[in-house]
């Protein structure tokens, strides 16, 4: 019979692993946002949230003339202690949701079924117009009124106003909220303080819309943001919503594991490829912060701008690096295109000419400037070009056939 080995014979690791599992640390129930974030601003007084455990997201609960709960999480145990703090059911009117995840959502039914709820009936629930159907209808068959928002709207939530961020990426339906005064925004699973939330592909995700929620967020001064799961944030909210933002870029361009990262300037010419032209701008400004003078960064930076519209910032990188580079024939190129952009046909046509008698096989140079006479009326001079003229007429076809093709599919064909 083999010997039973004392604890103190036993290796180290498997003393380990029959040690006693460690007690779950006890959750710390509801707490003032006032405290949580040391800011005594009336939204905040009155304000309680309850951190997201297990399966479920954090809540958060407004209090004014009348409550407002931001996200109902998925845990039916939380509002019982909620209503035990002093809280009325009868006096929650709103349930806004940042998104339909399960995590996020299904407390609401918990709410909607309290009684003094459910007589009243007027306890409104918002979400974005593309939220789950299935939980749309739940609302609904419960008789509850449901607003559909878009993203734009401002939303009076328990006295105090809050503008609605489209934020998909996350999910199709994400939303934040957004209060100016206190700089603070509530962002369900888009802004998290220590990590990006998974694009859930289901739930109609998607990169690049995570991208196109992000540059609305960074476009509001944010201190303050309150996350779907985890600790709020009483500073830094800013910078959570910027390394965001980059890290979504990484996975955009498939490099978020890679052992070293790119190059700022390798990173803006990716995602110029792909049409990102926002996304490339800021990692042109990324790159000059630590080199101002880096031509690549400035004239890649100007033809992003030039094809976003903003010609005038376009041209005025253009001109910093015709100083050093009069002859440089990307940039001559560039501010004919951007002065294309702006209107400008008669005093592009020299930068055009200029790239043409350096070298007059680009071919880009001669669709450009005859598009600048076309454009100013100078059609023979413009049709004397034979690469814009095959190029407009080709161009013309297209249009011509995609016109006539939907008008000829409903007649019937002709009888010989």
């Amino acid at each position: 019979m083999a010997k039973e080995l004392k604890d103190d014979e036993k290796p180290e690791s498997q003393q380990e692993d029959e040690s006693e599992p460690e007690e779950e640390p006890q959750h710390p129930g509801w707490l003032s946002l006032a405290e949580i974030l040391q800011n005594p601003h009336p939204v905040f007084v009155n304000g309680v949230f309850l951190i997201g455990y297990h399966f479920s997201s954090n809540i958060y609960v407004l209090a004014g003339d009348y409550l407002t709960v931001v996200d109902s999480g998925n845990d039916y145990t939380s509002f019982i202690q909620f209503f035990k703090l002093g809280f009325n059911p009868a006096d929650i009117k709103k349930i806004v949701l940042t998104h339909g995840h399960r995590d996020h959502a299904m407390g609401t039914f918990e709410l909607l079924r309290y009684p003094p709820v459910m007589e009243n009936k007027d306890l409104e629930v918002i979400i974005h117009e593309t939220g789950p159907h299935e939980l749309k209808k739940m609302i609904g068959e419960l008789g509850h009124p449901l607003i559909e928002v878009k993203g734009g709207e401002t939303l009076e939530l328990s006295g105090f106003d809050w503008e609605v961020i489209r934020t998909p990426g996350h999910s199709i339906d994400g939303i934040c909220l957004y209060h100016a005064p206190t700089k603070t925004a509530i962002t369900g699973d888009t802004v998290l303080p220590h990590a990006m939330a998974d694009v859930d592909k289901n739930a109609g995700g998607n990169l690049e819309h995570y991208l196109y929620g992000l540059r609305s967020l960074l476009k509001r001064d944010i201190e303050i943001i309150l996350p779907g799961h985890g600790v709020p944030m009483a500073i830094d909210g800013g910078k959570a919503v910027e390394q965001t933002y980059a890290g979504v870029m990484l996975k955009v361009l498939e490099l978020e594991e890679a052992e070293t990262k790119p190059s700022w300037l390798a990173g803006a010419a990716k995602l110029a490829e792909k049409g990102l032209l926002q996304e490339a701008v800021y990692c042109c400004d990324k790159e000059l912060a630590g080199n101002p003078e880096n031509t690549m960064a400035l004239q890649l930076k100007a033809y992003s701008l030039t094809d976003m519209g903003r010609c005038k910032e376009a041209i005025k990188l253009l001109d910093k690096i015709l100083l050093q580079q009069a002859d440089n024939v990307h940039v001559l190129l560039g501010k004919g295109r951007a002065l294309l952009g702006l209107g400008r046909h008669d005093e592009c046509l020299k930068y055009f000419d200029d790239v043409l008698g350096i070298n007059p096989d680009i071919k880009e140079a001669h669709i450009y400037k005859g598009m600048a006479l076309h454009l100013a009326g100078r059609y023979d001079e413009a049709m004397d070009i034979d690469i814009f003229r095959t190029e407009f007429s080709e161009g013309f076809k297209e249009q011509f056939v995609a016109k006539v093709q939907p008008e000829k599919k409903g007649q019937p064909e002709q009888s010989s």
